[in-house]
């Protein structure tokens, strides 16, 4: 099979969906946890800036793969969650993870230091 046979379209849309240094971090957590308000977060994410989080964020939301939802109170409450869309990901997020569990070893631990 030659390059022009291979149809790298689908492969980019997905990648471009997940690409950015905290979307799958992201993601993960909202897998886990269901409903996260911001500062839950922030705080399961370690040392992500305040400016990277909200990008990332809201590119996430653009893309259908989250949903925002603000609750019109003083402090302001948001919280987060997958869409069906984000959902629909979460079995290669599961693969994901399953491939490290099986490859991981303690001398690499350094890697998945943020």
């Amino acid at each position: 099979m030659d390059n022009a046979e291979v149809n790298i379209k689908p492969f980019a849309y997905a990648i471009g969906l997940i690409n950015g240094k905290w979307k799958m971090h992201i993601l993960f957590w909202l897998w886990k946890k269901e409903i996260l308000r911001y500062g839950e977060l922030k705080r399961n994410l370690g040392n992500v800036t305040h400016k990277m989080l909200s990008s990332q964020l809201k590119e996430l939301e653009k893309d259908g793969l989250i949903i925002r939802t603000e609750y019109p109170q003083v402090p302001p409450k948001v919280e987060y969650r997958l869409s069906a869309l984000g959902e629909s990901f979460m079995p290669v997020l599961q693969s994901v993870c399953h491939w490290g569990e099986l490859h991981y070893t303690e001398t690499d631990r350094s890697v998945s230091q943020n």
